[in-house]
């Protein structure tokens, strides 16, 4: 049976994590409420009766707000921390009245991150650290001495990537004492007509699963963790009204209808089970915190396992309003 490669590692055998980018209210300065960590709450007790047991964040996440309601809550249970795999990101910079929109990742970046990732979310160490999509500028010494210091300091386990190409990553890992584990990419049944490469915009005939693009194959040779986020695309193929919906879009929608119906189970679920299907072991962060949406994409594990070839092209065609190339 396949498992996946963070599995093979030990690391967890969730097959989807919940992203937790909704978790502390507003995207702004304002603070998080006691609702909101109740939302946070219930979102969390339904991903574990789901059997999702980790958990992805970012420091950039509501202003840093996301993990300090995580935090509290993982303060306020005891022994959570132990049964449950927490990743965060850091890189990202946003512009200020000095400043650009940037991304760091120096050594001092790196470090200074972490600290604040662990004093927000309340936990002594990471299980995994992601850099948050690619730094132009990037000296891969640095990152090499950061990832060091924080592995000998015991506040990271493992390190992984976000929206990287197999080049980037064959670049750090050459520096690196231990290799990248995770990279986490744009992917979702919808079509979408860009693809971040760093600064850059990949022009080419548009989705964010490019399947020909070598990534699949170095992930899976290096055993590379693969994790999908946006991986809903906000609904679009399962209960969200669409604005101005392309011709693809409702013939999408109606065959996840349809394959919701005949097979009993949820579009969340047909959705997911359609990037899981694929043989990379896929792992979908699914963002939202609506619990019953949660519950529902549950079931996206026996879809994925149950698809066809034929009900995979499908959906794929339909989506992109043309044949695999």
């Amino acid at each position: 049976m396949k498992v996946m490669p963070l599995q093979k590692r030990g690391i967890t055998s969730s097959r989807l994590a919940l992203g937790c980018m909704g978790f502390g209210g507003d995207r702004d300065q304002t603070a998080y409420t006691k609702e909101d960590i109740l939302k946070a709450e219930k979102a969390i007790d339904a991903a574990l009766a789901s059997g999702i047991t980790m958990f992805d964040h970012a420091d950039i996440y509501r202003m840093g707000k996301a993990e300090k309601v995580f935090g509290e809550i993982l303060s306020s249970r005891p022994g959570l921390r132990e049964n449950i795999v927490l990743q965060s990101k850091c890189g990202i910079r946003f512009a200020d009245e000095r400043n650009p929109h940037r991304y760091d990742f120096s050594k001092d970046h790196i470090l200074n991150s972490v600290d604040g990732i662990l004093n927000r979310l309340n936990t002594e160490y990471l299980d995994v650290l992601l850099l948050h999509r690619p730094d132009p500028l990037m000296e891969p010494e640095e990152v090499a001495e950061a990832f060091n210091t924080l592995k000998e300091a015991g506040k990271v386990s493992h390190f992984g990537v976000s929206n990287m190409n197999s080049d980037q990553i064959k670049f750090l890992n050459a520096y690196c004492s231990k290799p990248m584990i995770v990279n986490q990419l744009h992917m979702s049944l919808k079509r979408i007509d860009w693809v971040e490469q760093g600064v850059l915009v990949n022009q080419k005939a548009g989705t964010s699963v490019n399947f020909s693009d070598g990534i699949f194959e170095h992930c899976r040779l290096t055993d590379v963790q693969i994790q999908a986020w946006a991986p809903l695309a906000n609904g679009t193929y399962s209960g969200r009204e669409l604005d101005n919906p392309s011709e693809s879009d409702l013939l999408t929608k109606e065959l996840v209808e349809r394959l919701a119906k005949e097979k009993e189970t949820s579009t969340e679920a047909i959705v997911l089970g359609w990037l899981m299907r694929h043989p990379a072991m896929i792992q979908p962060i699914i963002g939202t915190t609506n619990p019953e949406r949660i519950q529902k994409s549950q079931d996206a594990i026996r879809q994925a396992e149950q698809m066809t070839r034929e009900e995979w092209y499908s959906l794929y065609t339909a989506s992109r309003g043309r044949k695999m190339p």
